[in-house]
């Protein structure tokens, strides 16, 4: 055999290995169990931008109070965690199209959501607050008025503007919120002043304010929306991981390492009392 020929059987040796060691997608219709199983993974999707949850540093390394505590799960069930970087305006859609199998980042279980989506017992609760200037002078949601507001697609704090109408969009400029991909773009926007307040979560705003050193400059105000808890989302058909996750959650705090990534983070144990076992 000629080294062309040589070369030709490397080329479609190589191109059969790497097609095999591919991860295809999840069936979105069965419990795909015992597929994590002979994988030993599974694949996680998150925003990459959301501080302190999950994201990505300078260095290219993904950190996170989520991202620890989905690496701590994941020992728990004997697998890998692949963490993939999504848009989160269509998380829900690459969930059911089988490319991730989980969601996992600061993700709040809504009753919408729920309608496509299975959750966890809640880890950890949130609060969606507005952020604004101290010279807006933004004291209540009624100083709003007329005011130019915030908010990422496909956020829970833009579902909740979106389906309360009255609490808030009724009374911002246009009747409307500025649509961003990441927090990271409407909080440049926020501090250059083209818009007046940002609808985020509360522990997004905490962090990033305060690591930036500016948080004695900025005001953050409840928005009136109901307190939201975090859950991981998979998708209906996954009963088995679902359970495995509840029972690990439940594992790692007795043990005392859900506690131990809470205040590594936060200061303190922001646990639910689901996951201290102290309610159904």
């Amino acid at each position: 055999m000629n080294r062309k020929k040589i070369s030709l059987v490397l080329v479609f040796f190589l191109a059969f290995f790497l097609v095999g060691c591919t991860q295809k997608a999840s069936n979105p219709k069965v419990d795909n169990w015992e597929k994590y199983q002979q994988q030993e993974s599974i694949t996680i999707g998150f925003d990459n931008t959301f501080v302190p949850m999950g994201f990505e540093e300078k260095n290219g390394q993904y950190v996170g109070f989520d991202i620890d505590l989905a690496q701590a799960v994941s020992e728990k069930l004997g697998f890998k965690v692949q963490f993939q970087p999504i848009d989160w305006d269509m998380k829900e859609t690459e969930l059911q199209n089988g490319t991730i199998d989980a969601i996992w980042n600061g993700y709040s279980a809504t009753d919408e959501r729920r309608e496509k989506v299975a959750f966890t017992i809640p880890y950890m609760e949130n609060q969606q607050v507005l952020v604004s200037k101290k010279s807006q002078n933004i004291q209540s949601v009624s100083d709003m008025t007329g005011k130019v507001l915030g908010a990422q697609a496909g956020s829970s704090g833009y579902i909740d503007f979106e389906a309360r109408p009255e609490l808030l969009k009724n009374i911002v400029k246009d009747q409307k919120a500025n649509q961003y991909q990441s927090f990271n773009e409407a909080l440049i926007d926020l501090q250059n002043d083209r818009i007046d307040a940002l609808l985020i979560d509360r522990v997004y705003a905490n962090y990033y304010l305060e690591t930036e050193g500016i948080l004695d400059q900025y005001e953050i105000i409840p928005a009136g929306f109901e307190s939201e808890s975090f859950a991981v989302g998979v998708r209906p058909a996954d009963k088995t991981l679902l359970a495995n996750l509840n029972k690990a959650f439940e594992e790692l705090y007795q043990e005392g390492k859900f506690q131990e990534i809470s205040k590594k983070w936060f200061g303190e144990d922001v646990a639910t009392n689901q996951i201290k076992g102290k309610e159904n």
